[in-house]
């Protein structure tokens, strides 16, 4: 297939072009260049800019387009009204933030998407992102009814991934000592899936020429963050110790959800670790064994230079301040 792939460059978007070509499809890039410019150097690339650029993109035909990270309606609708005669299907990234509540348990496709007021507003916010979502996939299909592909993920982990919300556990773990874990080792982890079995399978569903709405997460079955800290553990040859932390007490201490700790999340989101995968796992979305991406994260994570700036996690000195307390009050 000849695929345009909108981005590409960046975590999920080189998963998708590395999967692509590994199945031997003919691969164009459309991106401003700003970001690994020297990646893929056998795939047409195209310079633009989503936001008001898309010459590059006008008299060509795609089998497909896939667009990896976009977060503002306006330039979806933009890029898919383009495409509309120039590709046959459009994959749309989007999240499960798109869902309106995340406290429920069991989340499917069907469920109501999240809104806001204001539909023009194009700040993206922690408020914002999952309505801004929602907008986009709206206006990819008003572009190309019965022709959109929507792909909801949740937290997508493996190599690559620099937001550190799942790297942080591998590399701090891999330290050893007293390691500060949230709540409890049964806190359900449900929403992890490796980037490269997702690009492989958004690249299937491509040739398949798929369309409608996939919850795309993992693993199959309820992982529990116990698990995964001790998979961690086993795979980095750690000494690290558990210490479980309550949620009342991380709270109190001023620890923030979701960056501080990552992985652990607000009652409101608490549905976000058991949405419904079940229809991308029929549709053939399968998932590698935890330890095999703990042990690529952690050789990649190695890589990193040591003064890189971590985007996620507590620092060793605000962890061991939060652990002193916490033996303190025990």
């Amino acid at each position: 297939m000849r695929i345009l792939v909108l981005g590409g460059t960046i975590f999920l978007g080189r998963a998708i072009v590395q999967a692509a070509q590994e199945r031997g499809h003919e691969v164009t890039l459309f991106n401003r260049g700003h970001h690994n410019p020297d990646l893929f150097p056998d795939c047409e690339r195209l310079r633009g800019d989503r936001d008001g650029d898309l010459a590059a993109l006008r008299g060509r035909q795609w089998d497909a387009a896939i667009d990896t990270n976009c977060n503002l309606p306006r330039l979806v609708r933009d890029a898919a009204t383009l495409l509309a005669d120039a590709v046959a299907q459009y994959t749309y990234i989007s999240s499960v933030s798109a869902y309106a509540d995340l406290s429920k348990n069991g989340i499917t496709e069907d469920a109501p998407l999240a809104t806001m007021p204001d539909a023009t507003i194009e700040v993206v916010t922690g408020e914002t992102f999952g309505p801004l979502k929602a907008l986009c996939e709206a206006a990819a299909e008003t572009a190309m009814p019965g022709r959109v592909l929507v792909v909801r993920p949740g937290l997508i982990v493996g190599p690559h991934d620099q937001s550190d919300r799942f790297t942080y556990w591998p590399s701090r773990v891999a330290e050893g000592g007293e390691v500060l874990a949230p709540a409890s080792p049964g806190l359900p982890v449900q929403y992890i899936v490796d980037v490269r079995d997702l690009g492989a399978w958004i690249v299937r569903m491509v040739e398949a020429q798929a369309t409608g709405v996939y919850n795309a997460l993992g693993p199959a079955s309820i992982l529990s963050l116990g698990k995964m800290l001790n998979t961690c553990r086993a795979v980095g040859r750690s000494d690290a110790q558990f210490v479980w932390v309550s949620e009342e007490f991380l709270v109190a201490q001023g620890v923030g959800y979701w960056l501080d700790v990552p992985l652990w999340v607000p009652p409101t989101m608490a549905g976000i670790h058991t949405v419904s995968a079940a229809k991308a796992i029929a549709a053939g979305l399968t998932f590698r064994p935890l330890a095999e991406t703990v042990a690529d994260t952690l050789v990649w994570d190695h890589t990193r230079p040591a003064n890189e700036p971590r985007r996620a996690g507590l620092t060793p000195e605000r962890e061991r301040e939060v652990l002193r307390a916490w033996h303190a009050r025990a």
